[in-house]
């Protein structure tokens, strides 16, 4: 029974997809200012053309 939990591959999913989210989660936390201004600069843009139309 314990041979089979550790050649079991479902929980391998979980991991990756955890992994995953602390390297998207990191990224964001290091390149937060630079994050906000992109969206903030978008966020303008938008505003501004749609008061043009």
């Amino acid at each position: 029974m314990l041979k089979r939990f550790f050649v079991e591959e479902d929980a391998i999913g979980t991991v990756e997809m955890i992994l995953i989210l602390v390297v998207l989660i990191g990224l964001v936390i290091i390149f937060k200012n630079q994050l906000t201004t992109l969206v903030n600069n978008i966020f303008k843009t938008i505003t501004e053309r749609s008061k043009s139309i």
